[in-house]
């Protein structure tokens, strides 16, 4: 037991050692993204943490930050990658932050809540 709880900390530690931090220009993609279906974390250091549910489904990623494509992401290592669609990217409407992401508006948190 031991033995595999070692390996998935090591497997975790590999994971986060590939992620790319963000770049200067897409920097307003970082922090903690909700909505009543999904909620998103994209750190400055290039972790992404995803969680939709949908109906009786749910889905969820976390992974590192592999690449921008245009305004989408890509989260994954290797062949097992996940591009996220970003039909508009982080934009202020009435003072809030919000991105439609996979279809789905989402608002960033402020820090602290």
């Amino acid at each position: 037991m031991r033995k595999m709880l070692w390996v998935f900390a090591v497997c975790g530690l590999l994971l986060a050692a590939c992620a790319k931090p963000l770049p200067p220009e897409k920097v307003a993609y970082a922090g903690q993204w909700r909505s009543p279906t999904m909620s998103l974390l994209i750190t400055e250091s290039g972790n992404v943490n995803y969680k939709r549910v949908d109906g009786g489904m749910s889905k969820s990623i976390n992974g590192p930050l592999h690449a921008f494509e245009g305004d989408n992401f890509v989260v994954g290592v290797g062949p097992v990658k996940t591009t996220f669609v970003v039909s508009m990217p982080p934009y202020q409407d009435q003072g809030a932050w919000k991105m439609v992401v996979d279809g789905v508006e989402l608002t960033r948190v402020p820090p602290g809540e």
